[in-house]
């Protein structure tokens, strides 16, 4: 088990290497110099030069890609060309919206699918079981950003019980910072949800199937006690690969839902960094994300191992 751990730790490791070294390779072969584009078309080119300088530009790509990476290490991701402030403190501060976004929305996905889901499964021959996979299915065809629209109309803007968008911080006020979070992260996790809900109702359809629960409702248990008991962790081991990926597909989606709700997240930085085309803060910001998404990925083979005892004998 140790050694498993740290086979897929070292392997985690050379993976957020090799991303570093992709999209660093990404940003210096785009066109534009940065120097220029931050000093403006009206600039000297004796000013270029010396911001060239300031910046470090004038050196070596595997000079630059080492300093980078080593500030990185220790935390420090640089200054931003355009508005010369640290990068580091902006990204801390915006990691920590999104990753409250993120995680609020997949718990919002995760209580959505996880009873719908079964249910499902154990009634699919009955109209309430036919209703539920409809409702998943026309779920998954609303786009997160088309579904909070909707939810500001309603419950904003008619009703008024939440705010439209905004963002005030937990610990300045969590009653305010509840109630500004509640419909991004519907938004965010109505969709999801609906998607995870089909996996679920697969996944226990096929533990249903099996002889050992066949075997437990012969012995006279109803078939929800049945599958509590004996099927859900079985049944969780297929849900937990796809819950992987919709945490890599939560923080792609949470770049629109920032915008609609006016979050000050990663994902509206990135945007904001793209249009003024700031490559340093554009790279790292890339960087902390696919890291997230191999991170995510690193814990889901971890939680196989709990959930199947199998993968720890061998």
């Amino acid at each position: 088990m140790t050694l498993a751990i740290a086979r897929r730790t070292a392997i985690l490791l050379l993976s957020v290497l090799a991303a570093s070294v992709v999209v660093f390779a990404f940003m210096a072969v785009l066109p534009g110099d940065p120097a220029q584009v931050a000093l403006g078309v009206n600039a000297t080119p004796e000013l270029v030069e010396r911001t060239r300088q300031e910046f470090g530009l004038d050196r070596p790509l595997l000079t630059q890609y080492l300093d980078w990476m080593g500030g990185v290490a220790s935390g420090d991701f640089g200054t931003s060309y355009v508005t010369r402030e640290t990068i580091g403190p902006q990204l801390l501060d915006r990691l920590g919206v999104t990753l409250w976004l993120v995680g609020s929305g997949m718990l919002v996905a995760l209580l959505i699918a996880m009873p719908l889901g079964t249910i499902a499964a154990v009634r699919h021959r009955r109209p309430s079981g036919a209703a539920v996979s409809g409702f998943s299915q026309l779920g998954m065809a609303v786009p997160a950003f088309l579904a909070g629209i909707i939810l500001v109309q309603a419950f904003a803007v008619q009703l008024g019980w939440l705010p439209s968008g905004g963002w005030t911080p937990p610990a300045h006020d969590p009653a305010a910072w509840l109630r500004g979070l509640v419909l991004p992260a519907v938004s965010l996790g109505l969709v999801q949800g609906a998607v995870l809900t089909r996996y679920v109702r697969t996944s226990v359809l096929d533990v249903m199937r099996e002889d050992y629960l066949r075997t437990a409702r012969a012995k006279g248990l109803r078939p929800y006690p049945a599958l509590l008991r004996h099927g859900l962790r079985n049944a969780a081991v297929p849900v937990v690969t796809v819950l992987g990926l919709q945490l890599a597909t939560l923080l792609v989606g949470a770049v629109v839902i920032e915008r609609v709700f006016v979050l000050p997240g990663l994902g509206s930085m990135l945007l904001d960094a793209v249009a003024a085309r700031d490559l340093l803060t554009v790279q790292s910001i890339v960087l902390v994300l696919v890291a997230g998404v191999l991170l995510v990925n690193f814990a889901v083979d971890l939680l196989y191992t709990v959930l199947d005892p199998r993968l720890r004998r061998s």
